[in-house]
């Protein structure tokens, strides 16, 4: 194991960023967006993948099982008792990929279809069962620290909180609560939905987030592939900067260069030295 793993639920991953699958302009364009983000863990909706909806057909058939970890999510689910069924049906969806060992689901419940913004009473009711069938359960919620704290205490394996609304591009808009979830979670924090370009990837990272999950931002860039590169690199980075740690902050500027030998107390130096 990487000395810098991400782990969930005891299994380690090299890449901290997932990806999604919908939305991509074709199937050849998604395969070649997985390859270059580097990515090892990419969700699948189960519903639409059964239903075939456009542009799923053929979805699990174009993945590299044996390369990638499925993560079936209940996208769809109005309420905790479909999630749960969904969630279920998931698991098979990774059965029949391969994947015998994979209890993963991303949870969500989402009633309200206008702002896709997902009911915390109804996750947590349908996190607790699925924990209870042994599911290894990645909950999608709001950026709020209680919420999140009840469903790392039900068992989950991560709390996902949303940057800002799914497919809005409008980037982290829920720093303070974010910030308040990494710094009491003993799960990964996984920051997922509202990133659009790579520098609030950077940002979600340097935070202390633990993973990122993208889709929106990469499926629908003018070329999906450049960005899902750009977006692993953003991820790196700031991983990379967070265990660095940042220069603190100071309300006056601070120079640089030192003090000592300043051109200008040189020649007050000589000068001085030259009076009789």
């Amino acid at each position: 194991m990487d000395s810098d793993s991400l782990v969930i639920a005891g299994r380690p991953f090299r890449s901290r960023l997932m990806t999604g699958t919908g939305k991509y302009p074709s199937l050849a364009a998604m395969k070649a967006s997985l390859a270059a983000s580097s990515c090892e863990i990419v969700t699948v909706a189960v519903r639409r993948v059964q239903s075939l909806a456009a542009g799923h057909e053929g979805l699990i058939e174009a993945i590299d099982w044996s390369r990638h970890w499925m993560l079936p999510n209940t996208a769809g689910c109005a309420t905790a008792e479909e999630a749960v069924r969904v969630a279920r049906l998931g698991r098979e969806l990774a059965r029949l990929a391969g994947q015998e060992d994979n209890n993963f689901v991303k949870l969500e419940v989402i009633p309200d279809s206008r702002h896709l913004l997902p009911d915390p009473i109804g996750t947590l009711q349908a996190a607790e069962a699925l924990v209870r069938e042994g599911f290894v359960v990645l909950p999608y919620i709001n950026a709020d620290p209680m919420l999140a704290r009840r469903l790392e205490e039900a068992g989950c394996a991560t709390v996902m909180p949303l940057g800002s609304p799914i497919g809005s591009g409008q980037g982290i808009r829920n720093a303070a609560n974010i910030a308040l979830i990494i710094e009491s979670a003993r799960v990964p924090v996984v920051v997922d939905a509202g990133i659009g370009v790579p520098s609030e990837a950077a940002q979600a990272m340097e935070m202390g987030a633990d993973a990122l999950l993208i889709n929106s931002a990469i499926a629908m860039a003018g070329d999906p592939a450049a960005m899902a590169r750009a977006m692993a690199m953003a991820t790196e980075a700031g991983r990379s900067a967070f265990l660095a740690g940042r220069l603190p902050m100071r309300s006056e500027a601070s120079a640089s260069s030192p003090q000592q030998g300043m051109v200008g107390s040189l020649v007050g130096t000589s000068a001085q030295a030259q009076v009789p």
